[in-house]
């Protein structure tokens, strides 16, 4: 059974995240063991996890899987998540969610005499809609008097990105994608026009903590705790409770129609035609039953909720628009879905980055699926991103074994829109050299025209 550290978990000293196949490990160190001992004692991590707050854990024999080193004091083990995604690959709600998540935990812990030792939104994931904890060891006895030390990084990984979609209508996801601390209250502040500024709770929680942070603000937190004038626990609790409360009110100022927002309600098919393509990838999922499904273009979640239907277990989506982001974990809110939504520019996925550029992985150093489905998908990367037909067949093939791609032609009217201020350049954009193309790479199963169009829904199997 290999064993490999994960590169993200390398700067805590209290413990380390390893990695198998199909088991997670988490290591607590000589270091880590009276904090950990101390928490779980109030029994703040059992009850998180009954709510499904925090990731289930349990401890097993640290020796029987090879960690019998003297600093490491105890073993833990952990569910392994279908898909570990990062923050500037969530929509706003998703963000917002994972928000609200980390403020409840905070209350819930004061309310244990617990803390957390910081507030990384990298510590959150997602299983289907459902945000989850997942550091046991960011918590820690709670100190008498302690200022939320966290507060600054809560700001840069969580309500700064809020507020840039919800004040200015600028979505985070390049921005925090570049700057993986996420996004300075300085930059946000200079960027607010003054009457953005005006209500309290921007001006207390943007305004003057830029101006704290360029009088640093992290000396001025150290002089008041050593003249113990320390915040009182309650007067923390209600702070987290005003934030909380706030950011719950908070929406995308950018929320009306986008380019595709919309595309499941106004698009070109026919209602014979989706339900073809429906039937299509319900035959599909059904002979396969996929363990992980890739819908890349996945929209609102139509064939992804279908596929789940069908037989498979879980659904990660990727769309470019972030519209549809949400709107596609509303829906696995509300129905209860295993369907991960996230935002996807598929000629430019996230790269290996961080540390030794380990430390976030990229799109294909994570997970492999076993199947896709890549519905509409084609035609919006070879003519609206000039990414040439054949490295788009080749890079959809080597994502999976199994899957079902869409194949529009050039007289259907969403190519003909990508079409209309431009030069046709693209002489091979047709479907004999999208079949001569797949078929160098795998078998085509099925070839299928839909109903009332020009279109090609292809399943293959790759050799």
């Amino acid at each position: 059974m290999a064993i490999e550290i994960d590169e993200g978990s390398f700067r805590d000293p209290r413990g380390h995240i390893y990695l198998t196949a199909d088991r997670v490990f988490r290591t607590v160190t000589q270091k880590g063991i009276d904090e950990y001992s101390s928490v779980k004692a109030t029994r703040l991590l059992d009850k998180l996890v009954a709510r499904k707050q925090l990731l289930e854990f349990e401890e097993i024999d640290k020796n029987a899987h090879g960690f019998g080193q003297p600093e490491v004091a105890l073993l833990l083990e952990h569910p392994r998540l279908p898909f570990v995604s990062y923050p500037y690959e969530w929509g706003f709600q998703q963000l917002k969610s994972a928000a609200l998540l980390q403020l409840d935990i905070y209350v819930e812990a004061l309310r244990h005499d617990v803390t957390l030792t910081d507030a990384t939104a990298y510590n959150i994931q997602f299983i289907g809609a459902q945000p989850v904890f997942i550091d046991h060891l960011a918590f820690r006895p709670y100190r008498n008097g302690e200022f939320w030390l966290a507060h600054r990084q809560f700001c840069e990984q969580f309500l700064n990105p809020l507020l840039l979609r919800a004040k200015l209508g600028i979505a985070h996801n390049a921005w925090y994608r570049g700057s993986l601390e996420g996004i300075s209250t300085s930059d946000l502040n200079g960027l607010l026009p003054f009457h953005k500024k005006l209500s309290w709770s921007v001006f207390s929680q943007v305004v003057l903590q830029a101006h704290f942070q360029k009088a640093t603000l992290e000396k001025s937190a150290r002089t008041a705790v050593s003249t113990n004038k320390g915040l009182p626990k309650l007067s923390f609790e209600r702070l987290l409770i005003s934030m909380r409360s706030w950011i719950e009110t908070l929406k995308p100022l950018d929320a009306e129609k986008t380019v595709w927002g919309d595309y499941a309600d106004d698009n070109s098919y026919s209602e014979n035609a989706a339900a073809q393509k429906r039937r299509f990838v319900e035959a599909f999922v059904a002979e396969i039953k996929p363990d992980v499904l890739w819908d890349l273009g996945c929209n609102t979640g139509e064939y992804s909720a279908a596929a789940l239907v069908s037989g498979t277990k879980y659904v990660v989506g990727f769309d470019f628009d972030l519209a549809a982001i949400d709107k596609a974990f509303a829906r696995a809110k509300n129905e209860d879905l295993t369907f991960l939504p996230l935002y996807l520019d598929a000629a430019n996925p996230a790269p290996d980055q961080g540390w030794s550029q380990l430390e976030r992985k990229g799109l294909s150093s994570r997970a492999n699926c076993d199947s896709l489905l890549a519905l509409a998908l084609v035609h919006h990367l070879a003519i609206g991103k000039n990414v040439p037909l054949d490295a788009v067949v080749q890079w959809l093939i080597a994502l999976a074994p199994n899957g079902v791609v869409e194949f529009v032609p050039k007289s259907d009217p969403m190519v003909q829109e990508l079409l209309r201020l431009r030069e046709d350049i693209f002489d091979h954009y047709d479907l004999d050299h999208f079949v001569k193309f797949i078929g160098q790479r795998a078998d085509i199963v099925q070839n299928e025209q839909v109903q009332d169009s020009e279109r090609r829904l292809i399943r293959y199997v790759r050799h």
